[in-house]
């Protein structure tokens, strides 16, 4: 068979002819028109890459906002700006009952009650002004019943800045109002914890300062005891001397009588036994009054006393309860009157001396400043101790609750916490502490002369 290739002049073989160029073409023209074919093409495929990937990316995004609209346990609608639903969320849609296909295009209105109907009919305004809206109104739910939902209303805007609608969010109060009443139960609880701590604190002050108590009803009831013998020997011999007179004995014989039971010195003494035990019953009168005040729970009144007679009064109390006694230096004026809370005040100032003298417990030669004044309209008392003073580490802790430095067992750290919620609370006052410049603890409360609430 013939060989079909044509040999060029130099005897090699040439390609077969291809297609003949279009007419009024060149070759190089033809070549130049396929490599922008290719360049095209291959832009295409380049651009269905892209677009491929943006849509998957769109659709993992639609995913994603659909799993956070499913996952929200607060109800949500989307509205356009004439109100109609345009989307709304699983927890909506199981509120309601109703699937989201038959909610869109309905009326917001329309799932709400008829008292929410204005409010309602105001978003579409509201949205308007770039502001949100927080309202509670009550919606349908599924079987009919009115739920109160607190709402919240905001204007959403599209990709150009455009208002194209609305965006409710509501929240079931009734979830709400039931971690509400967890919340008061539990702050209810707690209130009465704290009452129990303060209570008990009380009567641990209070167990401390028993002998001294003790000490000071034995005093004046040992007096009126006295009197009291007294006073019935008194009352048997004016009873014989009087019996005399009753049946008419001779002058010579009452006389003698008279003499005898010495009637005119029990007549001169009766007056001065009768006020003495007066004197006594008042004092023992008085210092149960300060336990009831010390002791007792309830709101106190306010009342006007002495403050310098209750700063001596509460010293005694705890210097004869204390084991180690201690020096006392006292600067205060004759009476300082002052209207507050009496058993408050006497509380505070107790647990400040009983905690200056635990700070110098054990110490050679203890010594203890109390110091009364009074500056525009308030009066001060300051608890010095001449102990080694607070570390400043513990000097913004010491008004801690439950903190001390005793060893267990010694001390609850609620002494200066109560103390210190008593005076700003209850004493519309202040109390303060600081290491003296010349050693030991100063603590300083300061009330009002003329109580705010009094």
């Amino acid at each position: 068979m013939a060989d079909l290739r044509h040999l060029d002049l130099r005897g090699e073989a040439a390609a077969p002819p291809g297609p003949a160029a279009p007419l009024g073409m060149s070759e190089d023209a033809w070549i130049e028109v396929i490599h922008r074919m290719d360049e095209i093409y291959a832009d295409l495929v380049r651009y269905q890459v892209d677009l491929e990937e943006k849509n998957a990316a769109l659709e993992e995004a639609q995913r994603f906002i659909d799993s956070v609209l499913s996952s929200m346990s607060d109800v949500l609608v989307v509205a356009n700006v004439q109100g109609r639903i345009q989307r709304a969320n699983k927890a909506m849609v199981n509120l309601l009952g109703r699937s989201e296909a038959e909610l869109v295009g309905t009326e917001l209105s329309a799932l709400f009650a008829l008292s929410a109907a204005p409010m309602i009919a105001n978003f579409p305004d509201h949205i308007r002004t770039g502001g949100i809206l927080d309202c509670e109104i009550e919606i349908l739910a599924a079987n009919g019943e009115a739920v109160p939902l607190a709402v919240n209303c905001s204007p959403r805007y599209d990709n150009e800045g455009t208002l194209s609608g609305m965006v409710v969010t509501g929240r079931p109060l009734g979830e709400l109002r039931r971690a509400y009443r967890d919340l008061q139960e539990t702050h209810k609880q707690l209130k009465t914890a704290q009452q129990h701590l303060v209570q008990s604190e009380k009567m641990a002050s209070l167990g401390r300062l028993v002998a001294g108590v003790a000490h000071e009803l034995n005093n004046p009831i040992s007096f009126v005891f006295g009197n009291m013998h007294t006073l019935q020997r008194y009352g048997e011999r004016l009873q014989d001397y009087l019996d005399l007179v009753q049946r008419g004995a001779p002058p010579d014989l009452l006389e003698q009588a008279r003499k005898s039971n010495r009637i005119d010195r029990i007549l001169k003494d009766l007056g001065p036994l009768i006020a003495g035990s007066l004197e006594g019953a008042e004092r023992v009168s008085d210092i149960v009054q300060n336990l009831r005040h010390f002791a007792t729970p309830q709101h106190q009144k306010c009342s006007t006393f002495d403050l310098c007679r209750l700063v001596e009064s509460s010293l005694a109390w705890v210097s004869k309860a204390v084991r180690q006694q201690a020096q006392i230096r006292l600067d205060m004026p004759a009476e300082l009157p002052v209207h507050n809370s009496e058993g408050h005040v006497q509380q505070i100032l107790i647990n400040l001396i009983q905690n200056a003298f635990d700070a110098m417990n054990g110490m050679d030669q203890p010594r203890l400043d109390l110091r009364v004044s009074a500056t525009d309209g308030h009066a001060r008392v300051q608890v010095r101790d001449h102990g080694s003073g607070i570390s400043e580490d513990n000097l913004l802790r010491v008004f801690d609750p439950f903190f001390t430095t005793k060893a267990v067992g010694k001390g609850t750290g609620l002494g200066l916490y109560i103390s210190y919620g008593l005076a700003a609370e209850q004493c519309a006052g202040a109390l303060s502490v600081r290491n003296h410049p010349d050693g030991g603890a100063e603590f300083t409360l300061e009330i009002p002369m003329e109580a705010p609430h009094g």
